[in-house]
């Protein structure tokens, strides 16, 4: 029963991670429904993320080749720092500060107190609406070509409260970019590309401890987990490019309605206690 369980909440991963409605949430969430009733735990979450950004790379391969390129060039003057892919290299470098930082010292309370059900209940409603408002008020001019290092910064900092579940990584980052003016899919390119250093740093990070320490706490095992992390990276590819295409021309309102409807029964299932906090 276990490889069904860890083959579903990795279809849950690639589905969700792309989408401003909390991959992290809805893995809480659908491991509270499956026969074990378990949170499938943060260590699960990080390393089946692993999957989906390498969906990231694959899908971005050419652009991050040439940022890549342009960056190590412009450390040795042979590209001027001013050229956009090398501030796109340093953008990325700046923006992933803060998740790090603030990663690695609440590291206890994200594995933890975090998690509780009414917080992540809490998130998709609260910052659902903010979503909401950014897309209505955001003026949507700005592209990538325009995006400044005080905005990379003000990206980072959005893709921090991604570190509480029910905030969304590119929820956070989306959010942020469009009150900042920027279109949305300019805002949801640079959130993949932010995402990368972060989900890789966590994501091995956590592999790591899985392996040569503590062993993977929670309900799976890491063959288990390993199953998961491929169909996350299967399913999330798809998604990427549907998503792309979806923002391009419509607004993020049915995400906004989405999260506030399961943030409201979330409310009730634990109210009633049908589902553990």
């Amino acid at each position: 029963m276990n490889w069904i369980e860890a083959a579903l909440l990795g279809l849950v991963q690639g589905l969700t991670e792309f989408l401003p409605i909390s991959s992290s949430a809805h893995l809480r969430i659908v491991g509270s429904f499956l026969p074990n009733a378990a949170d499938p735990g943060a260590a699960f979450t990080a390393i089946t993320q692993l999957g989906t950004e390498t969906a990231v790379i694959v899908y971005f391969w050419r652009d991050i080749v040439r940022i890549i390129g342009a960056w190590f060039r412009s450390l040795g003057g042979k590209v001027p720092r001013n050229d956009p892919d090398a501030r796109m290299g340093w953008l990325v470098i700046l923006g992933s500060l803060p998740i790090i930082v603030l990663g690695l010292l609440f590291q206890d309370q994200i594995e933890s107190v975090l998690r509780s059900m009414w917080i992540v209940a809490t998130m998709l409603i609260v910052f659902g609406m903010i979503l909401a408002v950014a897309d209505a008020v955001g003026r949507q001019e700005r592209d990538l070509t325009q995006l400044s290092y005080k905005h990379g910064i003000l990206y980072g900092l959005a893709q921090a409260m991604a570190l509480i579940p029910g905030v969304s990584r590119s929820g956070g980052t989306i959010t942020a970019g469009l009150l900042m003016g920027y279109t949305r899919e300019a805002a949801a390119r640079y959130s993949f590309l932010l995402a990368i250093p972060a989900v890789f740093g966590s994501g091995l990070y956590q592999l790591y401890k899985t392996v040569s320490k503590e062993g993977l706490a929670g309900p799976f095992g890491l063959p288990e987990t390993a199953l998961a992390t491929v169909i996350a990276f299967v399913v999330g590819y798809v998604i990427i490019g549907w998503f792309l295409k979806f923002v391009s021309t419509r607004s993020y309102r049915l995400f906004v309605w989405y999260r506030i409807l399961i943030g409201l029964a979330l409310y009730v299932l634990l109210g009633f206690n049908v589902i553990s906090a």
